[in-house]
């Protein structure tokens, strides 16, 4: 049995025809991904940027061992009152 062919365009031409419109078609959606990827890049970077930890306005005030004794002898104080009430 002999394989009729009702395609005018031959075979070979065809199969050439259909991979450069699929190359076209990969090319087209590597550049959608690529964009969308570079949108991403960007959206993470300024993420990063904004909540990278610390506050860039609010620094920790160093308190001085002087000052922390301080503040510890007065709490003892407070506990003690608290303690001798009861």
């Amino acid at each position: 049995m002999v394989a009729v062919c009702y395609n005018p365009v031959p075979r070979g031409e065809q199969q050439l025809a259909n991979l450069s419109g699929i190359v076209k078609q990969l090319k087209k959606e590597q550049d959608r991904v690529e964009k969308q990827l570079s949108g991403l890049d960007a959206e993470l970077r300024a993420f990063a940027n904004v909540y990278s930890g610390a506050k860039p306005g609010r620094k920790r005030r160093k308190m001085s061992a002087k000052a922390r004794a301080k503040i510890a002898a007065a709490q003892r104080a407070r506990w003690a009152k608290v303690r001798a009430e009861r």
